[in-house]
């Protein structure tokens, strides 16, 4: 299952959902003849391009469905697992099993489906899986280095070819449509008395096309919910319009080095500059971050209040207003960002008089501070204390 927001499903359901959909899948596959070595072959022959279509609308489904929810925020797009790609290894793999899906009629799923009914072809094309398989892991150290060569990481299609993932999406579908109309054509000509395009008139197959084309449509001009938000809460113009609640730099030194148990401190900043300097108790939360569910129960705590910290005013303002936007409260953010924090607390300067009988009381203050937090930060250091790890991503595939 996909990593929903709000989480619907735990990760103890999400096994049983699993299995369930496991055995959904598998009637699927053999109620659309996925069982008959015979059908799937024909892909390769001509007369017969239903597997084709089945799986070209299982991706597009999927494609389209998780585009779809994302776009509504209730899937968490950036936490779903993109399997890595080693170019080489994979185009040599993917010869390798089209082979053996001519020479055998099935892959690796479709055989189990039949296996499963009592195919016995399909019983033997398992079993020569499965030494495969074997093979592979007792060979395995010689052909390691060629296994890990090219490796290219979780790569995106999209963004490969540079372009915008609602533009890739409506290529795919008119590429599916342009595939869906040439294989009828040739699976008339190969097979003209039993063609499984047949049963489907001119009318059904131009209408499902128009949809699947309008569909392909939306998808094109689908913003990114996340940058659109991020975007929208960063103009000018809806920072003037929207107020923040902001704590001064004193107050959140006081808070510290009181040990206030009500606040949590959620730093915006690149990892990086959190490493080199992080208040004491913060927590490293990118902006982009705020929209999974791995940081839901921080945020969701009505009675602790969020102190946003950043690198200046106007991201930890957006910030604000972006966790408002998702519904949380009780936010604040730093006046003046880190570096006002940092000038004024944590760095040895002259104290600049205000004129009020408070001066030295607020210089004396301010030094106490000072000596407090750089040791709260180094006993931090000393005892190793870590950023939380974050949740790995959902993994799956076929």
């Amino acid at each position: 299952m996909g990593p929903f927001v709000p989480e619907p499903i735990s990760d103890q359901l999400n096994l049983v959902v699993a299995l369930l959909l496991g055995v959904g899948f598998g009637f699927v596959l053999e109620q659309a003849g996925f069982s008959s070595s015979r059908r799937l072959a024909g892909l390769f022959y001509g007369y017969d391009f239903t597997v084709l279509r089945v799986f070209f609308t299982a991706a597009l489904t999927a494609m389209s469905g998780v585009l779809l929810l994302g776009y509504f925020g209730w899937l968490d797009t950036d936490a779903i697992f993109v399997n890595p790609t080693w170019l080489v290894p994979t185009i040599v793999g993917g010869l390798i099993m089209g082979l053996g899906f001519v020479l055998g009629g099935y892959c690796p799923g479709t055989s189990v489906c039949a296996a499963a009914i009592g195919k016995v072809d399909a019983m033997f094309f398992v079993g020569g899986g499965l030494l495969g398989i074997f093979a592979f892991g007792e060979f395995y150290p010689l052909t390691k280095h060629f296994y890990d060569s090219t490796l290219l990481g979780p790569i995106k299609v999209f963004d490969s070819l540079g372009i915008s993932q609602g533009l890739f999406a409506f290529l795919l579908i008119a590429v599916a449509v342009a595939a869906f109309t040439i294989t009828s054509i040739i699976e008339k000509r190969v097979n003209p008395a039993a063609a499984p395009s047949l049963a489907f008139t001119r009318w059904k197959h131009v209408a499902a096309g128009a949809g699947v084309i309008v569909l392909g449509g939306i998808l094109l001009v689908l913003p990114d919910r996340k940058a659109h938000l991020i975007e929208r809460v960063s103009f000018p113009e809806y920072q003037a319009t929207h107020a923040a609640v902001i704590m001064d730099v004193d107050e959140l030194a006081f808070r510290i080095i009181d040990r206030e148990p009500r606040m949590q401190i959620v730093d915006i900043r690149a990892p990086e500059a959190f490493a080199t300097l992080a208040l004491p108790g913060s927590r490293n939360v990118v902006v982009r971050e705020f929209f999974g569910r791995e940081f839901t129960p921080l945020f969701s705590q009505r009675h602790v209040k969020k102190v946003i910290v950043g690198d200046d005013e106007g991201k930890e303002r957006a910030a604000y207003w972006l966790l408002q936007d998702l519904g949380y409260e009780n936010l604040a953010v730093l006046r003046g960002g880190i570096g006002s924090f940092s000038t004024t607390i944590l760095q040895p300067s002259s104290f600049i008089p205000t004129g009020t009988r408070w001066d030295p009381a607020v210089k004396q203050f301010r030094e106490t501070a000072r000596a407090g937090i750089l040791g709260m930060i180094e006993q931090s250091k000393k005892s190793g204390e870590k950023v939380v790890k974050k949740e790995k991503k959902i993994q799956g595939g076929c």
